[in-house]
């Protein structure tokens, strides 16, 4: 039997491809260290532009003088949004998330942009997010691969 079928392409299992990376993760070839780092600046970039952003926006609070009651709530809510974004995305890098709490939790995602930017920033530090994740499942695929595509003959059979 091949190891390879019509297209080319080597039987069994493929890598999930992850976002800006695709399957350089695998091997970490094809510029993966330059993605890594062009990835944590571009993360950590736009994160310093969304808290300008968040800056002009309590600026303007602060010009509307709406009280300080509602731009304490305001800037309360920004910090406890993307806390949460940034510890959900911390998480969905090493286990998959349940899709239903996914959705229930959009909208608090949006809010808190700025903590998943900075998710990941820093796990683009040590690696591609969401590698180790897919290095274990791919791996796992793998070997289930190998042990279901033996060679049937040398089984040994048990009366």
């Amino acid at each position: 039997m091949s190891d390879e079928n019509q297209s080319g392409t080597p039987a069994g299992p493929q890598p999930e491809p992850l976002r800006f990376f695709g399957t350089t993760w695998v091997a970490q070839d094809g510029g993966y260290t330059a993605r890594r780092v062009a990835v944590a600046v571009g993360s950590l970039a736009a994160a310093v532009a969304a808290c300008f952003v968040l800056r002009f926006a309590y600026q303007g609070l602060a010009i509307a003088d709406v009280g300080k009651p509602v731009t304490l709530l305001v800037v309360v809510m920004f910090a406890v949004c993307s806390a949460l974004a940034f510890r959900h995305t911390w998480d969905a890098f090493s286990k998959r998330p349940d899709p239903d709490r996914q959705a229930s939790l959009r909208g608090l995602l949006a809010i808190g942009f700025i903590g998943s930017l900075l998710a990941y920033a820093f796990r683009t530090l040590t690696e591609a997010p969401g590698e180790k994740l897919a290095r274990e499942e791919y791996e796992e695929a793998r070997r289930q691969y190998e042990r279901r595509s033996r060679n049937p003959s040398k089984k040994r059979r048990h009366p």
